[in-house]
């Protein structure tokens, strides 16, 4: 993960979302199409987390949605054309306080 978090609250929550989606993304995930993709966490400014899967070769709402449960906050979520063949699949989580 880059942009180093110093916040201990913070970093607890990220660790929360990541072990969610590294261990139960097959869970909604059911046609294997996120899992085993590569995957990227970025902490940008120290106030939103984006998840990308790369090489993605289709999604459906459904998994999305299951996605964003497993992320457990608010989040976006922007599907983008890599190839002919493959998608960009990115989330954004906000990481604000929580309310």
């Amino acid at each position: 993960m880059s942009d180093t978090v110093t916040d201990p609250t913070l970093q607890k929550r990220l660790s929360e979302i990541r072990e969610r989606l590294k261990h139960d993304l097959y869970k909604v995930d059911p046609h294997r199409r996120l899992v085993g993709r590569p995957v990227t966490h970025k902490v940008i400014a120290g106030q939103t987390l984006e998840i990308v899967y790369r090489e993605v070769p289709q999604i459906d709402e459904a998994e999305v949605l299951g996605v964003k449960r497993l992320i457990g906050e608010d989040c976006f979520c922007g599907v983008t054309p890599s190839t002919a063949e493959t998608l960009t699949v990115k989330f954004v989580v906000p990481l604000g306080p929580r309310s």
